[in-house]
C-alpha cells in the first residue's frame, strides 16, 4: 500500500473508533414505517493504477486507464439516532470498462454512517477479477424534494494497485 492510502486508513478508523462509542449512545432501530429506501442507479468513472492496467493485461484485457462504471446501489438503514445519523451497509455491484468494450464486474460492500446533511462514509470489501481489496468511501447527497442525487468518491486497493472513482447517480425518498 502507498503511504498516502495508509495514511487515509489510519485516518478513516481513527475518526471511526472515536466516534462510534458517541453515536452507539443514542442509536435506535428504525421502524419499518420510518425507513428510507435509497437504492438507485450509479455511474461513473475509475482511475486504474499500472498495476492494475498489467495485471488485467496478464488476464488478456488491453485497457485504458480510466474505465466507466455503471451499476446499482442496494442500500439497507440499519439504525438512526435523535440528530439524524443513521448507520447503513450498501452493496454496490458494478460493470467497468463497458466504453472500452468489455463488462468487468466488481461487487462492494460497505459499512457506514450518513449525517443528516447527507455527508456519508463507509469502508468494506471490494471483489474484482483482479483480485479483493479494501474500498474506502466518501460523499454527500444532495437533497431537491424527493430526488436524491449522490456524489461519491472511492478508493480501493488491491495487491495490484489502487483505484479511484467518482460514482454519482439518482434515487427518490420514498
Amino acid at each position: 500500500m502507498s503511504a498516502v492510502f495508509r495514511a487515509c486508513l489510519k485516518t478513516f478508523l481513527l475518526s471511526f473508533v472515536l466516534v462510534s462509542p458517541a453515536l452507539a449512545q443514542g442509536l435506535v432501530p428504525l421502524p419499518a414505517d420510518h425507513q428510507v429506501n435509497l437504492s438507485g442507479p450509479r455511474f461513473g468513472l475509475t482511475l486504474l493504477s499500472q498495476g492494475n492496467i498489467d495485471k488485467l493485461k496478464e488476464n488478456g484485457y488491453n485497457l485504458r486507464p480510466l474505465l466507466s462504471q455503471f451499476g446499482w446501489q442496494f442500500e439497507r438503514q440499519l439504525f438512526r439516532n435523535d440528530e439524524g445519523v443513521t448507520a447503513l451497509m450498501e452493496w454496490v455491484p458494478l460493470l467497468s470498462g463497458l466504453d472500452q468494450g468489455v463488462a468487468l464486474p466488481s461487487l462492494n460492500w460497505l459499512v457506514g454512517v450518513r449525517t443528516r446533511s447527507g455527508t456519508e462514509f463507509g469502508i468494506g470489501p471490494n471483489i474484482t477479477p483482479i483480485g479483493v481489496g479494501l474500498v474506502i468511501a466518501a460523499g454527500v447527497t444532495v437533497r431537491s424534494g424527493t430526488l436524491n442525487v449522490p456524489l461519491n468518491f472511492a478508493i480501493a486497493s488491491s495487491k495490484s494497485g489502487m483505484r479511484v472513482t467518482i460514482l454519482t447517480g439518482f434515487n427518490m425518498r420514498r
